[in-house]
């Protein structure tokens, strides 16, 4: 197969499991996706959202978040670990977007990557999921299973990024990267793939798997 019969592949099969996806962080606009996300680094999607409904009662907008210190912050966030750097860029994106964003969250690669802990990957999320700007963030899943799948050669997150966008249509990138999420935790986990049970891999032959992820 070509990387362009292997990435039809890949979407028509995902789009049979998931033909619905949904955010898998619990937000309700797109401050709260930012935080969430932010937390969700190093972090399971499970913990993040068992822990951000303590953290947004207080403060779901920067201006409330402001209110608070960093140390009460990181009291409340520290379950998702990394909690000093993480309640840091908390309370400083919040700050940077009440003085140069009218409190809003810019729908704005450049301006979301200039923020305090946000980096490409979170950037991107944000821009896909929150303001459906056509994106396609890699997280290790996604790194993992494209390495495997013949898409890209996983020497980089920012070369399966290129890869990536290379071979799927545009329109498929906020919900495929998704799709790659869900299929690599149900079906693709890192520590006890099956290939009987990961059915696109045993399709598309296996590939080293570069371990090392650095978003």
């Amino acid at each position: 197969m070509t990387r362009k019969e292997k990435a039809a592949y890949i979407i028509e099969e995902l789009n049979k499991l998931y033909p619905t996806v949904d955010v898998p962080l619990d937000h309700t606009d797109p401050y709260t996706l930012l935080v969430a996300v932010l937390l969700s680094a190093q972090c399971t999607d499970e913990r993040v959202n068992k822990i951000t409904p303590l953290l947004f009662k207080k403060a779901n907008n920067p201006f409330d978040m402001v209110k608070m210190s960093e140390e009460e912050i990181k009291e409340i966030i520290r379950p998702c670990g990394l909690s000093p750097m993480k309640s840091k860029g908390i309370y400083g994106l919040s700050n940077i977007l009440i003085e140069e964003h009218n409190g809003e969250v810019p729908a704005n690669m450049e301006a979301l990557e200039k923020l305090p802990a946000v980096g490409h990957k979170t950037a991107s999320v944000v821009m896909a999921q929150a303001f459906d700007v056509p994106s396609f963030p890699v997280d290790t899943h996604i790194h993992r299973l494209l390495t495997r799948w013949g898409i890209t050669n996983g020497k980089s997150v920012k070369k399966t990024e290129e890869d990536a966008k290379k071979v799927f249509p545009k329109e498929t990138w906020n919900k495929l990267h998704l799709q790659i999420i869900y299929y690599g935790r149900e079906y693709s986990p890192a520590r006890s793939p099956s290939i009987s049970k990961d059915y696109i891999t045993a399709k598309l032959g296996t590939k080293k798997v570069i371990s090392t992820f650095k978003p």
